[in-house]
């Protein structure tokens, strides 16, 4: 599968599973909420304590599977490294996150307000690999 046909994929379908690696190298795997940037990158809001950032600190490598709502039915793999970007330059990113996944927020404020108190932070995956290329 070509990586910009997963991206699209990924533009309208926004439940995941990522998987990191633990410090032993077994899988942690995480239910997230998808979107893609402007260049290309699948993002992600999680929080700077999470399990999930702190693998991804120590290992930059993340896979990551992408659902249609109706689960069963198409979906992508896509992996490559990730970056962790925090708080304060998080803030502006993260409002982009929410609009391309929900639309718009009915309170930026408050949703400043608790990315902030939440200590959020937005994982960026570059992908080098898509998949599957056949179905079945």
């Amino acid at each position: 599968m070509n990586i910009n046909d997963a991206l699209d994929f990924v533009r309208t379908n926004s439940h995941a599973v990522l998987s990191t690696q633990r410090r032993d190298g077994t899988p942690q795997l995480s239910p997230v909420t998808v979107g893609v940037d402007a260049h290309g990158r699948v993002i992600i809001s999680s929080r700077q304590t999470a399990i999930k950032t702190k693998n991804l600190i120590r290992d930059p490598r993340a896979w990551l599977a992408v659902f249609s709502p109706a689960f069963y039915g198409q979906w992508v793999q896509i992996s490559g490294p990730a970056e962790i970007v925090n708080l304060p330059q998080a803030l502006p990113l993260l409002e982009d996150y929410y609009r391309s996944v929900s639309g718009e927020h009915p309170d930026w404020d408050d949703y400043r307000a608790a990315m902030i108190r939440d200590q959020r932070c937005l994982i960026r995956i570059t992908p080098t690999a898509a998949g599957p290329n056949v179905s079945g």
